[in-house]
């Protein structure tokens, strides 16, 4: 039988790729029962687009449904999960955490207290190429990992709506910064676990009015490897996301954001490939790059309903997503302070 689940809020646009593979997929065992929203337009949209019940309510939601998608602006994140949980439902919570580590403390605190299924919907962790990527570096055939790269971007300077939206109030998400990088650092994270400091640089450098539009984040494990993390919120197109130099070889990934997946590509384009040198050859994955990043981002409605039927362990725990937090929350003091910051730093909690 599906499991019927709520939207709480349709601010995180990631949500919508969900519903409609949840509603035109029916074999995946999910529901899109009810929806609340404190925004009506955004529920009456949601409503007639996935046919669901507009709630008035919070609580009239967490009555009527077995599990919840939080994906109103990150600013409501705790809140929404304290009673989400309370009330003893699934939850399945949009990037960022929250916006501050003592919110995070919040979530991870009702997750740990009520015992209810969590995971965070981090799209990267479950793309079918990067499940390679990390494959290939805990394999051993290319030997040690020495230095990760992964871009990372969006081209909001080119959408007319940006400035003035929700993901650009401080009071509701910080900044794109906080916002998008969180996707790039938390792949460093599964990747390679958690960094012992971050030295970064962002700086707002189109417009005044979205800050942090570009930046660089170095994390530092000791004895390698190294990791970088780059993004920029004011690309129009681009092409490489991803490059693992290892002892043994290299991996190279492409077409694995906005502004590289959703522009017109060379035919024969390769997104995934990696170097051997015992065999000296490229091997060229047969892992398809998708069409345009919505597909990309609904790949992860399968998973994320394996989560809710209890087929598969979380994605990501509310422990994960803080640690995601506090990595991102370090490249702002550091960047303050021009400084390299460990990441048990109690400046990470006033940010």
């Amino acid at each position: 039988m599906a499991i019927k689940v709520g939207i709480l809020g349709f601010a995180h646009g990631h949500v919508n790729a969900y519903c409609s593979a949840w509603r035109d997929k029916p074999e995946l065992g999910v529901v899109v029962e009810a929806g609340w929203d404190h925004d009506a337009e955004r529920i009456a949209k949601a409503a007639d687009s996935y046919g669901l019940r507009a709630c008035a309510s919070v609580t009239e939601l967490l009555d009527n449904v077995e599990a919840v998608v939080i994906s109103a602006e990150t600013s409501w994140h705790s809140d929404l999960v304290e009673q989400a949980a309370a009330a003893g439902k699934a939850i399945v919570l949009q990037k960022p955490l929250s916006l501050t580590m003592p919110d995070a403390d919040r979530i991870v605190a009702a997750v740990e207290r009520t015992g209810v299924p969590f995971t965070l919907a981090w799209q990267m962790r479950v793309d079918p190429q990067n499940v390679k990527i990390k494959e290939l570096m805990e394999g051993g055939t290319l030997g040690k990992v020495l230095m990760v790269r992964r871009r990372h971007g969006l081209g909001v300077h080119l959408w007319d709506w940006f400035a003035k939206s929700w993901h650009n109030n401080p009071a509701l998400n910080r900044d794109i910064w906080a916002d998008d990088s969180a996707h790039a650092v938390d792949f460093i994270l599964w990747l390679l676990g958690t960094p012992e400091t971050v030295t970064a640089e962002m700086e707002t450098i189109l417009d005044p009015a979205i800050a942090n539009d570009n930046g660089i984040a170095i994390f530092r494990y000791p004895g390698g490897p190294l990791a970088e993390v780059v993004c920029s919120f004011t690309c129009a197109a681009h092409e490489n996301t991803v490059e693992v130099v290892c002892e043994k070889g290299t991996i190279i990934q492409n077409y694995g954001d906005v502004p590289s997946c959703n522009v017109p590509r060379p035919d024969g384009s390769i997104g995934l490939k990696w170097f051997d040198t015992a065999s000296g050859v490229w091997t060229m994955s047969d892992i398809p790059s998708p069409k345009g990043h919505f597909e990309r981002i609904a790949g992860l409605a399968a998973p994320l309903a394996e989560f809710l039927c209890g087929e598969r362990p979380p994605l990501a725990t509310a422990e994960d997503g803080r640690t995601a937090l506090r990595m991102v929350l370090a490249t702002y003091v550091s960047s303050r302070e021009g400084r390299r910051v460990r990441l048990d730093d109690p400046a990470i909690a006033t940010v």
